[in-house]
C-alpha cells in the first residue's frame, strides 16, 4: 500500500496553491467588477435598484452561455479554477454546456434530457433546503 502511495505522489503533479488562488482571486473579482460595472450602467439607464441587479445576473448568464458555445469558458476556467466556476457563470456553464454537447442527439433525448445532468442535482438539493427551511421558519413562528 505505502509503494502505490508513493507512485502516486512521484506521479501526480504539485499543485501551485498559492498562484492558483490568485488566479482564481483575480479572476473571481474581474467578474464582479464588471457585475458591478454593468449594474452601473443599468441603474444610469432608469432601472431600480433590484431591476438593475437582475438585468446584471442575466446579462453574466448570457455572457457565460455565450462564451460556452464558442469554447471559451473552459479555457477561462482552466486558468481560474473557482473563481470563474463558482459564481453565476459557472451555473450557467453546467447548463449549457451539456445541452451543446447533446444537441446532436435531439432536443428531447439530447438537449432535454441531459440538459440538468450536472445542475439537476444542484436545483433539486437547492429548492429542498429551501422548503425544509421554510418549514422550519413555519413551525418556530417567524
Amino acid at each position: 500500500m505505502q509503494t502505490y502511495k508513493r507512485m502516486v505522489e512521484k506521479a501526480s503533479p504539485n499543485s501551485p496553491l498559492g498562484l492558483n488562488c490568485l488566479k482564481a482571486f483575480l479572476v473571481g473579482g474581474v467578474i464582479c467588477v464588471f457585475g458591478q460595472f454593468l449594474h452601473v450602467i443599468y441603474e444610469n439607464a432608469g432601472a431600480s435598484k433590484d431591476a438593475a441587479g437582475a438585468y446584471v445576473a442575466i446579462s453574466l448568464i448570457l455572457l457565460a452561455i455565450f462564451l460556452t458555445g464558442i469554447g471559451k469558458f473552459d479555457d477561462i476556467v482552466k486558468f481560474a479554477g473557482a473563481g470563474a466556476a463558482v459564481p453565476i457563470t459557472g451555473f450557467a456553464n453546467a447548463m449549457a454546456a451539456p445541452a451543446i454537447e447533446f444537441k446532436k442527439e435531439g432536443y428531447i433525448f439530447g438537449v432535454g434530457a441531459k440538459m440538468f445532468i450536472i445542475a439537476g442535482p444542484v436545483i433539486v438539493y437547492g429548492t429542498l433546503a429551501s422548503m425544509v427551511v421554510g418549514v422550519v421558519y413555519y413551525i418556530i413562528g417567524g
